[in-house]
């Protein structure tokens, strides 16, 4: 019993000081003075927007048309579709708009990082000379601030901006809603919270924006199923910091249908482990090497477990831990005090951090829904391991 008790204390370790500096994060969000971060700053800079696109006729047009309502001078952007082994009429679609198609066909090379890799390359040897390229999802809505943003981020200095994009709204849809809720505390209020400390933030894959003397100097080079957060790291080795905008300057969909959203789930969970077995080291002898908190920064947002997955496997310890002080060993009363008091910090990340993004009424309700996503977590990490680890992307299916 002795040894289940030490094991505990190690994991009270581990798990404890994740969970506090998240709630440390929310805090340095909710703390956060929002400024005119776009201003009227002109408009000057030339700007290539890049959509890699899998059969994707279904959804593009809605993107199209978003893309002739910013509000920025036509002449200072350009609009670029990789039309990535395409079968479908994604390339039709897109020359009704009279934006421009790259038809890729490459099936020994397929995935969003090889189409970015090739596509980029096609648009930095072209006579027209762009300041940065942004790089869209074709299934993303973007508002006209878009470039705005970026543009003032560029005149403040920054070289690599990642965009906060949210998710659209679907009260009642409980794969949806769950998604939104972790979508918020991850991709704003956790970026928000390190940007008021001075760290750089990591890539989501849309809504980003690399200068092209970033891209010529560090050509794209990630092909993993997270790409963007592999490039992103790839950059920071380099002391390439990418900026966070909190400014909103679009939403993306995901699917109702939780057979569905299963694919793009595993591929975002299941990604990432080996993007950390590659760079866990390199981030450690970076934050030693050139004693810089930054490295340490990232490599602890790289590590830390999903929210619910740390949720789910406290509730499970506590449980445990109450059986066996139910069966008398009472120390065991004790650990589970203490496992309660670490839900406790995952609970005041996830209320401060909704009250940081000004979130809306109904986000609070997913709460209810936790369990139920939490399950059809398990069965996806479950699906995964069993099949095993595929370095094929699979696109989420559309609805």
């Amino acid at each position: 019993m002795y040894l289940i008790y030490i094991i505990q204390i190690i994991l009270i370790i581990l798990l404890g000081l994740p969970l506090l500096y998240l709630c440390i994060l929310s805090f340095s969000a909710l703390t956060y003075r929002k400024k005119s971060e776009n201003g009227k700053i002109a408009p000057h800079r030339q700007f290539a927007i890049v959509i890699p696109a899998y059969n994707e006729e279904q959804v593009i047009s809605s993107l199209m048309v978003d893309l002739r309502k910013i509000n920025y001078p036509s002449a200072n952007y350009d609009v670029f579709v990789i039309a990535d082994n395409c079968t479908d009429k994604t390339a039709e679609v897109v020359r009704q708009f009279e934006f421009t198609v790259l038809e890729r066909h490459d099936l020994q090379k397929r995935g969003k990082g090889h189409a970015l890799h090739w596509g980029i390359n096609q648009i930095l040897v072209k006579p027209h000379s762009y300041d940065a390229v942004v790089i869209l999802d074709a299934d993303s809505h973007i508002y006209p601030n878009l470039l705005d943003v970026m543009n003032s981020h560029m005149e403040k200095g920054a070289e690599v901006i990642q965009g906060y994009i949210t998710l659209k709204p679907e009260p009642g849809v409980w794969s949806s809603e769950s998604t939104r809720l972790g979508y918020t505390l991850n991709n704003y209020v956790r970026a928000l919270g390190r940007k008021k400390l001075g760290f750089p933030t990591t890539l989501k894959g849309l809504g980003m924006c690399f200068s092209t003397n970033v891209l010529t100097d560090n050509p794209w080079e990630a092909y993993s199923l997270t790409e963007d957060l592999e490039y992103g790291l790839q950059l920071l080795l380099k002391d390439i910091d990418a900026v966070f905008a909190p400014e909103v300057i679009g939403y993306a969909l995901t699917p109702k249908d939780p057979r569905n959203a299963a694919s793009q789930r595993e591929r975002w969970e299941m990604g990432r482990y080996p993007v950390i077995r590659k760079y866990f080291g390199e981030l450690l002898f970076a934050t030693l090497r050139k004693r810089s908190l930054k490295y340490f920064d990232v490599l602890i947002d790289l590590v830390i477990p999903p929210l619910v997955n740390l949720m789910g496997g406290i509730g499970i310890l506590i449980i445990c831990n109450l059986v066996l002080w139910w069966l008398g060993y009472p120390m065991f009363g004790y650990m589970a005090i203490i496992w309660f008091c670490l839900a406790l910090l995952g609970v005041i990340h996830v209320q401060i951090g909704l009250i940081a993004a000004d979130a809306d009424r109904s986000l609070y309700r997913v709460f209810a829904y936790v369990p139920r996503y939490a399950l059809w977590k398990a069965k996806i990490y479950a699906k995964a391991m069993l099949k095993g680890r595929t370095k094929e992307w699979v696109r989420t299916s559309r609805e």
